[in-house]
């Protein structure tokens, strides 16, 4: 049967000046063994129960606290946008769905993308073009798909220049061009 005891210290090594260690509470090693501290064991590995004590309730962690009106769960706020992306010479990436070997990319000047950008956003401004059918067809992000939903997302999880422009409009606003690493961006707050 094997005991809760545990496993014997390392003997010292010769030469190492003092042969017993001193442990932390000014004991030396060599001590006797009913002066050895036992740790206090974890109640859910079950020693307690086995030597007739009782388990101790441990401290329930403490929640986060949370935003007003969340009930304390600590949800973060959310925010949901649209977006056309416009990539040029300067992006990170410069492939995309519409241009998977960023020939047109590569080619394109970030003034260029900003211009088209701005095109897209008077046309959408005027009521000559929907946000969404603007995005299928001019966005370079795969978003493009669904209009350009980004769907909901949480403070932190977008580039610091786009999340401030969204955090910046009212739902339904619709944003001037925002540069980013991955190019320029109208962006439309829907959420």
């Amino acid at each position: 049967m094997g005991t809760d005891a545990p496993a014997p210290a390392p003997a010292a090594a010769a030469g190492d000046g003092d042969a017993a260690r001193k442990r932390p509470g000014g004991q030396d090693a060599a001590a006797g063994a009913d002066s050895k501290r036992r740790r206090a064991e974890h109640p859910s590995s079950g020693s307690r129960e086995r030597h007739g004590q009782q388990p101790q309730p441990q401290p329930q962690r403490q929640q986060r606290p949370g935003r007003p009106g969340d009930g304390g769960k600590g949800k973060r706020e959310t925010m949901r946008a649209s977006h056309i992306l416009i990539k040029h010479e300067g992006s990170r990436r410069k492939a995309s769905w519409r241009d998977p070997d960023g020939v047109a990319i590569s080619a394109t000047t970030r003034d260029d993308a900003a211009d088209l950008a701005r095109a897209l956003r008077d046309q959408i401004a005027a009521g000559e073009l929907q946000f969404d059918a603007a995005a299928r067809d001019n966005s370079d992000c795969n978003s493009a798909k669904r209009g350009g939903d980004l769907g909901p997302f949480e403070k932190g999880k977008m580039q610091k220049p786009f999340e401030k422009a969204v955090i910046a409009l009212k739902v339904g606003d619709m944003s001037d061009v925002v540069d980013t690493e991955s190019g320029v961006h109208i962006i439309l707050r829907t959420g």
